[in-house]
């Protein structure tokens, strides 16, 4: 008998190297992984655009908002970490998801509501980066050099569909990496791209900086006049102060990056505190350099994509470089944002049909002696379900293409961002915390969230108005964040 009760304990003492407290395969993720996640959610073609964003505000009002806006979203962040667990901070029950975070802490109506916005805006981000994708693809690799060849006069007309038919296929074969553990490495590679062609963004505009033999611009940013009119000015600041702010935006996956760090201690909210604090100073550093230097070149005429406005200038195989990283990039991105929505509909579906082999089964695929002759595990359903997905963004993003400009996509980014960025975080650390009614921090947190519900709402606005504005949204490639 006593021999029996030291097997099993040996056998759990085996377990429990490869376990978490919650039963779950060990995690591994630490704070420069986690940072790695943050950077690749924040930085993204967005930062591209934030000249266009500092050209309507000016040299004062610019960059104030965007360091306001980083320090909001990173206090907010802050408060969204302290709910990954419920309870105790190092052993409490683990919230896996966003929508299980503000399951358990505010329950009711308020997870549907979660659960539309986050999954809405998610599917928005995956047809958008699809667009984007494909438009740098056409419009600034294959047009650029069209330019360059044939003079630019040249019309240039090619068809994004074959590009945004690539990307799918390419989505289709990265969607099947299982989840956030596995594809660690794909936010550090696309972080690198990032900051690639941003930096190639930021020294072509010191470089033309200085040939225009010092800085352009004002303090009050684009002046009223016959070319801008006094309501043009005000739509496209407030688009500008709105998109600053949803640039920075990563909170509707945030609790699924922390999902990914090893067990305590430290506890997980303070790993992802110290890797949000590090990953927002770093990307704040290049939004500002980055927006700076770009209405510094090119001043009240500063492009809403950045790149662009290089598109005539030497040498254009730097230029090819930049937009070979954002089309990279955009392909590791949507992979990494529409893990949320895989993990929901499989898990959903194993908990529906736990005894379907279809579901729940796997099949062993051995590859070629010419890929090292490795098994790979498949499951059918995640590799069926996934691949629809990808199928139907695609679709939609064809179908979309005429009407899903930056505008459509800053108006998404709008009503995304009080919800999940603050309003969520706030309501759920008063209740986590049990912070009193009328309390001097509770009155904080509430004029904080009122504040950027009106920032939300304008900026939705601004984004509509202005849509009406734009001159020709055909050549330049969507933004997205």
């Amino acid at each position: 008998m006593v021999p029996m009760e030291v097997s099993v304990e040996a056998g759990n003492a085996v377990a429990a190297e490869w376990l978490d407290d919650d039963g779950r395969p060990r995690r591994t993720g630490t704070v420069w992984t986690a940072s790695a996640h943050i950077v690749r959610a924040v930085t993204g073609s967005g930062v591209l655009s934030l000249a266009w964003a500092i050209a309507q505000l000016g040299w004062v009002a610019g960059p104030a908002a965007m360091l306001f806006f980083s320090f909001v979203i990173y206090y907010t962040a802050t408060l969204l970490a302290e709910c990954y667990r419920t309870g105790d901070p190092e052993t409490g029950t683990r919230n896996y998801t966003y929508m299980d975070a503000v399951r358990s802490n505010l329950g009711g109506a308020k997870v549907v509501f979660c659960g539309v916005i986050q999954y809405a805006n998610l599917v928005g981000v995956a047809i958008g980066y699809t667009i984007a994708a494909s438009i740098s693809m056409r419009s600034i690799i294959r047009r650029a050099n069209c330019f360059n060849e044939k003079g630019r006069g040249n019309t240039c007309k090619i068809s994004s569909t074959p590009y945004a038919i690539i990307f799918g296929i390419a989505e289709i074969l990265f969607s099947q990496i299982p989840n956030f553990d596995h594809i660690w490495w794909l936010s550090i590679v696309a972080a690198v791209m990032s900051f690639a062609y941003s930096s190639i963004g930021l020294g072509l505009g010191i470089a033309l900086t200085v040939s225009n033999g010092g800085f352009k611009g004002s303090l009050t940013g684009i002046s009223i006049g016959a070319d801008v009119t006094s309501t043009q000015k005000m739509w496209h600041s407030l688009q500008a102060f709105g998109d600053i702010a949803f640039a920075y935006s990563f909170s509707n996956i945030l609790i699924e990056i922390q999902d990914t760090i090893r067990a305590p201690p430290p506890s997980e909210s303070k790993v992802m505190q110290k890797a949000t604090r590090l990953s927002l100073a770093t990307t704040t550093i290049f939004y500002m350099l980055c927006g700076c230097m770009g209405y510094a070149a090119f001043g009240d005429n500063a492009p809403d994509n950045l790149l662009t406005g290089f598109a005539f200038y030497e040498p254009f195989w730097l230029l090819d470089i930049a937009n070979a990283a954002v089309v990279v990039e955009h392909v590791l991105a949507y992979r990494i944002h529409c893990q949320i929505p895989f993990a929901f509909v499989e898990e959903w579906a194993a908990r529906r049909w736990p005894e379907s082999a279809f579901v729940t089964g796997e099949v062993e695929v051995r590859l070629s002696s010419l890929a090292g002759g490795r098994c790979y595990k498949l499951n059918l359903f995640r590799a069926t379900w996934r691949t629809a997905f990808v199928v139907a963004t695609t679709v939609a993003s064809m179908l979309l293409r005429p009407l899903f400009s930056d505008v459509v996509v800053g108006f998404l980014g709008a009503i995304s961002f009080w919800p999940l960025t603050v309003y969520f975080p706030v309501e759920m650390y008063i209740k986590h915390k049990k912070v009193p009614r009328w309390s001097t921090r509770w009155v904080c947190l509430q004029a904080l969230s009122l504040a950027c519900l009106v920032i939300t709402v304008v900026g939705a606005i601004a984004s509509i108005a202005s849509s009406d504005l734009w001159v020709d949204n055909n050549t330049t490639p969507v933004a997205v964040a």
